[in-house]
């Protein structure tokens, strides 16, 4: 991935002023820029995608899921997801798989990459992953978690972390009996998304639930869900009693909520749509190093150019115009076309409506 580029002189002053806010924090013996890390989302968080974040403010990252099955039967697409950029600072490869010896194995594998930590994702709600007793489906039966982790955990010299949902649903709420197992079995820190599986992605996540966990201090933890906004995620951080907090959905539709999360009232900094076009413009510069399949290229350029474009006048318009346009060039002229026309129109997302209700992580 190309090493010398620059933002331009008005955006990177923005850039390093709300990075300079920024403190650094450490969960167990990790430690990350700031308390604001990206959620592993699948099909998303890949290293172009990781690496745009991060220099975009946020204090770390984790990957999408990965599939532990996949990466022992050597699949060429899945070792491709395990894909570090050597400028990735605090990054954890997530996997998910049900049986203990496979991830075991997965996971000495994805250590070869040189990830911070190996994470264990334990809340990936997809029927897919589920149903073959991945994901959340690992928070059914607790009993058999110590094993499961142990096992990983002396396989790898790297720490071993999780990502679990509140429960599997609302009548099985075991987020803090999986934590004090995870203790025993010296998992490093842990995540929750606050809803059970079976919300999804519905209804609003329990954050008087994450932040009564994170108050008995069980081990290290991240709070997640619905910090769509940076409004919402300044809030938390100043009264919350977690030691990180983890956006997913959020950064989508704004690539600057990690900075704008240290704005303060006397701020005079905003982010106008020629700072979403030089964003999106690295960005396709990241994934045309990582990836040469120009199909790939555009459909990932595409559906995050929507997303970053929600919010602006005539959205709707615009989102016809590029997937109605064949090819990468032409999609990055009517990108072009279309925030250059923005000015500085502020974005006003909705975010009473729903947001990818499917879930990507």
């Amino acid at each position: 991935m190309a090493n010398n580029l620059t933002f331009s002189p008005s955006l990177q002053q923005k850039i390093d002023t709300l990075k300079a806010r920024r403190t650094k924090v450490k969960l167990g013996s990790i430690e990350f820029d700031s308390p604001l890390l990206l959620a592993p989302m699948s099909s998303i968080c890949t290293a172009p995608y990781r690496l745009l974040m991060e220099e975009l403010g946020c204090g770390g990252t984790v990957s999408e899921l990965v599939s532990c099955h996949g990466i022992n039967y050597q699949n060429e697409k899945t070792h491709k997801m395990l894909e570090i950029h050597e400028r990735e600072k605090n990054i954890g490869l997530q996997l998910f798989g049900e049986d203990r010896e496979a991830m075991a194995k997965a996971a000495i594998v994805a250590q070869e990459r040189n990830p911070k930590f190996i994470d264990i994702n334990m809340g990936c709600p997809v029927r897919k992953v589920v149903s073959k007793g991945g994901g959340s489906a690992l928070m059914k039966d607790p009993t058999v978690l110590g094993q499961f982790f142990s096992t990983i955990k002396k396989a790898i010299e790297v720490p071993l972390t999780i990502k679990i949902r509140t429960g599997w649903d609302a009548d099985s709420i075991n987020a803090p009996e999986i934590a004090h197992i995870a203790k025993e079995e010296g998992i490093e820190f842990f995540a929750i998304h606050g809803r059970t599986r079976t919300q999804a992605y519905k209804g609003q996540a329990n954050w008087e639930l994450i932040e009564d966990i994170a108050a008995q201090g069980i081990l290290p933890l991240i709070g997640n869900g619905d910090l769509h906004t940076a409004t919402a995620t300044r809030e938390r951080m100043l009264s919350t009693n977690c030691d990180a907090l983890m956006l997913g959905r959020g950064p989508l539709r704004n690539p600057f909520i990690f900075l704008e999360s240290y704005l303060t009232p006397e701020d005079d900094i905003f982010f106008t749509a020629k700072d979403y076009l030089e964003v999106i413009e690295r960005f396709r510069t990241y994934m045309e190093d990582y990836t040469d399949r120009e199909r790939t290229i555009l459909i990932t350029l595409r559906k995050n150019i929507v997303w970053m474009a929600a919010g602006y006048p005539n959205v709707a318009q615009f989102r016809n115009d590029m997937f109605t346009t064949p090819d990468l060039d032409g999609t990055m002229e009517v990108t072009r076309e279309y925030f250059g026309s923005l000015g500085n129109t502020p974005k006003k997302i909705d975010h009473s409506k729903a947001f990818m209700a499917g879930g990507h992580g």
